[in-house]
């Protein structure tokens, strides 16, 4: 797969602290990519060096076939964490303003963001002031301001911070339009939850390295603990009996909303399925029996906490 952009073994340096110790990174062409992270890993360093508002001690960067260079932040659509605005400003003059920066006439600018605020629905407040907008508008201001030049690469800081579910979910649709339209998008993240839904790859830095990167799939795949959810009509009893002698372990839970019994298999072994499944279906009614996956949130934690382990 054809990557837009690759960083090489990014070392950086600040007074005293390391904030990159030899990261590489690949980002596919066309897909959404999470770089994940607790706070102060270096997330923010990264982005800054592929934005070119930072160079790098060591190691390289290279966008859309080439070395990267300043003049290349032209096809980088950037939103910071940290967002400003110019308050006293009515919120159409800045937006214009703005795109004008990223290379737009003033009448292609006006055009775009009209446009924009339609589909959006905020045209009402093209002529209020900025200090007027609620956080999560001024965040929808900023966001058509990112989006507005259809860059190739899109990074988002932290993009759902301050908003509301709605408007979280409306977010969310727009950058899969983007995806979908041919843009890459990179976006730095907490929110494990988003990533489930919209990355299909990431990196995790801890502590200035990088611990962990790969498609999402396969990730959740490999931290799997070869376990099991069952839901069945039956025997508990019957079921554990079975279940053990088959070699697996068994915890029971509850009821699903269908009246179904519920359980977990920890399997003996990633080969020992069929001789288990065999055993249980013996001795209740199978209603489904589907494979535990490990959730990015559990991902997180494990990965981070074995990271800060080693590095002790």
């Amino acid at each position: 797969m054809e990557n837009i952009l690759i960083a090489e073994n990014i070392t950086k340096d600040f007074t005293g602290h390391r904030a990159l110790d030899d990261v590489s990174i690949a980002v596919p062409r066309g897909k959404v990519y999470g770089l994940l992270g607790p706070n102060g890993a270096g997330k923010t360093t990264l982005i800054r060096i592929i934005n070119h508002i930072t160079a790098p001690d060591r190691g390289e960067v290279f966008f859309d076939g080439h070395t990267l260079t300043a003049a290349d932040t032209a096809f980088i659509g950037y939103l910071p964490e940290e967002r400003g605005l110019y308050k006293k400003m009515k919120v159409g003059d800045q937006a214009v303003f703005f795109a004008r920066l990223k290379g737009l006439s003033k009448e292609e600018a006006t055009k775009r963001l009209k446009e924009w605020f339609e589909h959006l629905e905020i045209s009402d407040w093209w002529d209020k002031k900025v200090e007027e907008l609620s956080k999560g508008m001024a965040q929808k201001v900023q966001f058509i301001v990112t989006v507005l030049h259809r860059p190739k690469l899109l990074i988002f800081d932290e993009p759902f911070s301050g908003f509301d579910p709605i408007n979280a979910g409306v977010l969310k649709r727009e950058i899969l339009k983007l995806r979908d339209e041919g843009a890459t998008v990179i976006f730095s993240t907490h929110n494990m939850s988003s990533v489930e839904e919209l990355c299909e790859n990431i990196t995790l830095i801890n502590r200035s390295r990088n611990i962990l990167s790969g498609s999402v799939a396969e990730i959740r795949e490999s931290f799997s603990d070869n376990s099991f959810e069952l839901a069945y009509l039956g025997s508990p009893e019957a079921l554990t009996v079975a279940a053990q002698s088959a070699g697996a372990e068994i915890t029971l839970g509850g009821i699903d909303p269908m009246g179904n019994a519920l359980a977990s298999l920890r399997m003996p072994a990633a080969d020992a399925v069929r001789s288990v499944l065999g055993a249980v279906n013996a001795a209740v009614d199978i209603r489904s029996f589907t494979p535990h996956i490990a959730s990015m949130d559990d991902i997180f934690v494990r990965a981070v906490e074995k990271s800060n382990a080693t590095l002790s």
